[in-house]
């Protein structure tokens, strides 16, 4: 039978069947490959998980494994390991705009779950109120190729630059970092000059002391922006339907891979 729209290809399913845990003893459980098309299947269409197809095998068994290896940091694991081929010398960082749904919006209180972005944002679970609604931020740091390296979630009004502080551990000696206006701040710029890398982000237009700027080097900047295009393809991203802020993540995170993958097959 030929490969249906979103499933995985044998070549994608090569490099992720690998990063799977085992599972050597006990009842085998629900084919993998399966299950995983049915949750890429709920990812790009944003549609309910109840309303994933029955050639998938039951929704409520793609729903519970997605959770379990959600919390077992299996998607985590994935995302790290096909994203140590990234291209260093260059790295550049953007935040996103998400509008979280309704039916993301309405969950129910003390149910334990770990939220994804630093800080004690459990209550709001990642979401802010603005004029629009609820809204939160997706921030991504891509290198050169605009493949991402680490992907973070924050209220909608979060600032973008303090967001950024714990995004740029792996930015080290001769690395540049590009950035909009946002990240402006004397503060990110010393924390990546101490460690030997150097921030071409755009001066706001009102500094005293106006740091060098390369607008060459910026232009390659739209490689950020061009990744959350490819990433908002995936309509589960674009919008929020989670009520949980590791379920929306994680589900980021699978978006990602596949946008790796994509690039490793060329």
């Amino acid at each position: 039978m030929s490969q249906r729209r979103y499933e995985l290809s044998d070549f994608e399913w090569s490099i992720i069947a690998p990063l799977l845990p085992n599972k050597p003893r006990g009842v085998a459980r629900a084919d993998d490959r399966k299950v995983l098309n049915g949750i890429y299947w709920r990812l790009r269409t944003g549609s309910p998980w109840a309303d994933i197809p029955e050639r998938y095998g039951p929704a409520t068994t793609c729903y519970n494994r997605f959770v379990r290896w959600r919390r077992l940091g299996v998607w985590d694991r994935i995302f790290e390991a096909v994203s140590k081929a990234y291209d260093g010398d260059l790295q550049m960082i953007d935040s996103s705009s998400i509008r979280v749904h309704q039916h993301g919006a309405n969950g129910k209180k003390g149910e334990g779950e770990t939220p994804a972005a630093v800080g004690n944002l459990s209550a709001s679970r990642c979401m802010g109120r603005s004029r629009g609604g609820l809204t939160m931020k997706i921030h991504a740091l891509v290198d050169a190729n605009g493949l991402p390296i680490a992907l973070k979630l924050t209220e909608g009004q979060a600032h973008d630059g303090k967001s950024a502080a714990d995004m740029l551990g792996g930015l080290g000696d001769g690395q540049i970092l590009l950035a909009d206006r946002a990240y402006d701040s004397d503060a990110l710029r010393s924390s990546l000059e101490e460690r030997g890398a150097w921030a071409n982000i755009k001066p706001m237009p009102g500094r005293v002391n106006v740091p060098a700027f390369s607008p060459f080097l910026y232009r390659y900047r739209n490689l950020v922006e061009r990744f959350f295009n490819k990433l908002k393809h995936f309509r589960a991203v674009a919008t929020r339907f989670e009520k949980h802020d590791a379920n929306y993540l994680a589900l980021a995170k699978l978006a990602a891979v596949k946008i790796w993958i994509r690039f490793m097959s060329r």
